[in-house]
Order: structure tokens, then C-alpha cells, then sequence
């Protein structure tokens, strides 16, 4: 695909999105399965639930722009996913391992906001205030999740592990 455009290059962020999202819909629930803390596991049941409601979003997007919805292979994700699932495989003891998800979990917030903010400011700049109002619900969904991470490693988990240090 050719970039012509800001047109062309936001369809490009959005199929990266698109596989972001479906990579993740794919990792979480390995992900839950790890976790000891019912809060830190209540909190990814519930964002796997969101994630799944971005990736419908996304195709909302796709579909008002007449484009098809098909994916590329998001690269970034695919490395911060393997990284993160290579420091919860690690041997570690429960309340470690849970702040090692928090972790990886943070890092994959962190890449979808930085992504989602740049795409809603391409769709406002391209006068698509539908699609950046719809990018924007999902911003504030990332926002969020990476607050609720970081109230429960901060009041809970990182307390707890660190009485292993």
C-alpha cells in the first residue's frame, strides 16, 4: 500500500490497530489464566470484554469509510506481547508474577494509546469526526484500564510483592 496521503497513512494505523486488538483478544485470556490476584483478573475480564468491543469499533470505522477491514500484521504489538509473555513464564512467585502482568499489561495500554491518539487526530484533521469520536471512546477505554492497572499494582500487588524482594 502506498502512502499518498494522511488519508492512506490513517487507513494504515488503523489496520495496524485492527491486528493490535486481535492479537490481544488472542494473548488475554493465557493472560488471566496466570493471575493470582481476583481483582488484577476481574480487571482483565472485563478490558478482554472492551478489547473485543474495539475491535467491533474498528470495524464500524472501517465500514464508514468503505474500506475492508482486512489486517496487517501489527509488529510492534506482536514484540511487546512476546515480551511480556516471556517475563510471565518466568518462575516467579504469585504476587511477582501478577506485577510482572501488570507490567506487560501497562506496556500494551501504552502502545494502544499512543496509537489510538494518532489516529483520532488524523480522522479530526481529515474532517472524519464520527470515526475520532469513535476512536476517542476507545482512548478513554485505554486510559482507563492503564489507571485500574496502576491502582491495583499501587494499593495491592506491588505491596505484596514486594515482601518477596
Amino acid at each position: 500500500m502506498k502512502l499518498e496521503s494522511l488519508y492512506d497513512l490513517y487507513l494504515l494505523e488503523l489496520r495496524d490497530l485492527y491486528s493490535a486488538e486481535q492479537q490481544i483478544v488472542s494473548a488475554l485470556p493465557k493472560v488471566i489464566q496466570k493471575t493470582n490476584s481476583v481483582e488484577l483478573r476481574k480487571a482483565l475480564e472485563s478490558h478482554l470484554g472492551e478489547t473485543r468491543d474495539h475491535v467491533a469499533r474498528l470495524e464500524q470505522v472501517f465500514t464508514m469509510h468503505g474500506v475492508d477491514a482486512k489486517q496487517q500484521k501489527c509488529k510492534g504489538m506482536q514484540g511487546v506481547l512476546e515480551e511480556g509473555d516471556e517475563v510471565i513464564g518466568r518462575d516467579s512467585p504469585p504476587w511477582v508474577r501478577d506485577a510482572a502482568i501488570i507490567s506487560a499489561c501497562q506496556r500494551v495500554e501504552h502502545y494502544e494509546i499512543a496509537a489510538y491518539g494518532t489516529a483520532r487526530r488524523y480522522a479530526e484533521q481529515l474532517g472524519q469526526e464520527r470515526a475520532a469520536a469513535i476512536l476517542q471512546e476507545t482512548l478513554d477505554e485505554e486510559f482507563a484500564a492503564d489507571e485500574t492497572l496502576t491502582k491495583i499494582a499501587r494499593n495491592r500487588v506491588n505491596v505484596e510483592a514486594s515482601r518477596h524482594a
